[in-house]
């Protein structure tokens, strides 16, 4: 009794603070309703501040997002940027169009404001690259990002970007959840009603500027596209930049046109997600376009589809998109390092290799491949592709797209498709057969005992190849720091890799899977890629088991 009258406590205490009469009415109506096991979540803890800055569901309490815990977390940090010395530095605010994006990012301008910062605010939803590209642009000391990216409709995030324009890492994330969790009651946060800067179109004017530096001068722009927003913020900016570069006018997916946060036409706003593409495809099958491009809802992805021999439209997988892109820069004469996360195809380093560029591997998020020295080129498989790292350190689906444009284009010239030159690239160096055992979970503790029963009970052969390897990351290797995560090599010709991680963002495991299958000529390219299905596919099934899953 006594623990149940200390949580009735807390959440009274909450509420009598908490500034938004919305989530106030909702965590009063659990109180007087006597909902213990609700509340019992709801104040279990606190959202926790990471590398990938806040995400959760909307809602009432400290483990849900919601206006207190957006202006506690602005709080933190503008005491920490006050600490690191900019006391007086900008920070720019950027934000989607989901639930609350607009009132969290007016809460942070002004928190900024109180604390004596100077805050700027884009002026209404715009794609998170526009925001990483805002604060190298004004060379402001940090940058906030109010979006959930591609989540399910209720949640939203807090990301956050340092002066470089890059998402924070390790230790700073550290650094400003401690300044989080020193921040008193909310009535001591000094949160003025104005005092900051409401942006107008000459940053967003700057960033499409900009996107005319990916495409070569009197390049063929000829392609024709259907687009989809995903009922995101991208269809105004991706309209603009392909209007400025001179390609035909995408067709758009009407339905998934316009910001709508309830995301009606998609079980999840996810181009990965089954079902999402439907409309899209059903639109392709109408009007004949060339390819499909879709953005995730802050456009900071960028998805593509391409017509099949049978009359209908294939998903190209993050890791072909990445190769496809790294391809058409070394065409294009790039130099610089080109650089992946670890769970990526390994055909990016062989192209590397061939063409005498640089190549790393980091670890998992764009915070990492931001950071590459040298960077050119960066791409991870979850549809995320850095083309510009001069203007965004970060993925930027806006840029991507128009590059994926550019080369579609060209290869028309040539009577070929994009199909076409992942073809070369089998080939050139093997068949890079990629999949992925993903699971969503409503219980988290799922993913801890799947992890905790591959560390205490490692698979010694998946689908008949011997495992060779077996890394536990959160070790570290040699060439990367510590991480939850494993990664198996397996015997054979197929250099089987197998790595095994619970998503950052989602509550998700992740299990990505790669076979190389040598290619003889073009008459082994159907069996190679039988070959290499048949091996990913019994991966999947023997990893399944071996983590209970």
């Amino acid at each position: 009794m006594q623990e149940q009258d200390d949580l009735i406590t807390r959440a009274r205490a909450w509420l009598a603070e908490d500034p938004d009469r919305e989530t106030a009415d909702e965590l009063a109506k659990l109180i007087d309703s006597g909902d213990t096991a609700e509340l019992a979540d709801r104040f279990s803890g606190t959202l926790q501040f990471g590398t990938a800055g806040l995400r959760g569901e909307i809602g009432a309490g400290p483990m849900r997002m919601n206006r207190s815990v957006v202006i506690r977390a602005a709080a933190g940090l503008a005491a920490y940027l006050k600490a690191q010395g900019h006391a007086d530095g900008l920070v720019v605010v950027g934000y989607d169009a989901r639930y609350k994006s607009a009132d969290f990012a007016r809460d942070t301008a002004a928190v900024m404001t109180g604390a004596g910062l100077r805050a700027a605010v884009l002026p209404r939803p715009l794609p998170t690259p526009v925001l990483a590209y805002a604060i190298r642009h004004l060379g402001a000391v940090a940058g906030v990002e109010v979006t959930a990216s591609h989540n399910p409709p209720r949640d939203n995030g807090y990301k956050v970007y340092l002066g470089d324009g890059s998402q924070i890492v390790s230790p700073a994330d550290e650094e400003i959840a401690a300044q989080i969790a020193r921040v008193g009651p909310l009535a001591s946060v000094p949160r003025p009603e104005s005092g900051w800067e409401d942006l107008g179109d000459e940053v967003l004017e700057a960033y499409l500027a900009r996107t005319d530096a990916v495409l070569t001068p009197g390049s063929p722009r000829g392609v024709r596209t259907v687009y989809t927003a995903m009922h995101g913020v991208g269809k105004d900016v991706v309209m603009a930049a392909f209007a400025r570069a001179g390609f035909p006018t995408p067709v758009l997916v009407a339905e998934q046109a316009e910001p709508d946060p309830a995301f009606p036409t998609v079980a999840f706003p996810n181009p990965e997600e089954p079902g999402a593409m439907d409309l899209s495809f059903a639109k392709a099958a109408e009007v004949g376009p060339d390819i499909v491009i879709a953005n995730d809802p802050d456009a900071d992805r960028c998805a593509v589809a391409v017509p099949t021999a049978d009359g209908g439209w294939r998903m190209l997988r993050g890791d072909e998109v990445g190769a496809l892109l790294a391809a058409h820069l070394v065409h294009k004469g790039a130099r610089g390092v080109f650089a992946e996360s670890i769970v990526s195809s390994s055909l990016l380093g062989r192209i590397a290799e061939a063409a005498g560029v640089g190549y790393e591997e980091t670890l998992t998020g764009f915070k990492w491949i931001a950071r590459v020295e040298g960077l050119r080129y960066g791409y991870e498989e979850a549809l995320g592709y850095c083309v510009d790292p001069e203007g965004v350190r970060d993925k930027d689906g806006v840029t991507a797209a128009l590059l994926v444009a550019e080369l579609a284009s060209e290869l028309k010239e040539q009577g070929r498709t994009l199909t076409d030159l992942l073809d070369d690239l089998a080939m050139a160096h093997g068949l890079h057969a990629t999949d992925q055992l993903s699971v969503r979970v409503s219980d988290l503790s799922v993913i801890a005992n799947a992890m905790a029963a591959l560390r205490t009970r490692p698979p010694t052969v998946l689908a008949g190849l011997r495992v060779v390897s077996a890394e536990d990351l959160t070790q570290g290797t040699a060439t990367l720091p510590p991480t939850d995560g494993l990664r198996y090599y397996l015997d054979g010709e197929y250099k089987a890799r197998v790595i095994v991680r619970p998503s950052g963002t989602e509550p998700k495991l992740k299990c990505y899977l790669e076979v190389v299958v040598p290619v003889a000529d073009a008459a082994d390219l159907a069996p190679a890629r039988g070959r290499g299905q048949d091996v990913l596919d019994a991966i999947k099934k023997d990893l399944a088991a071996a983590a209970g899953i």
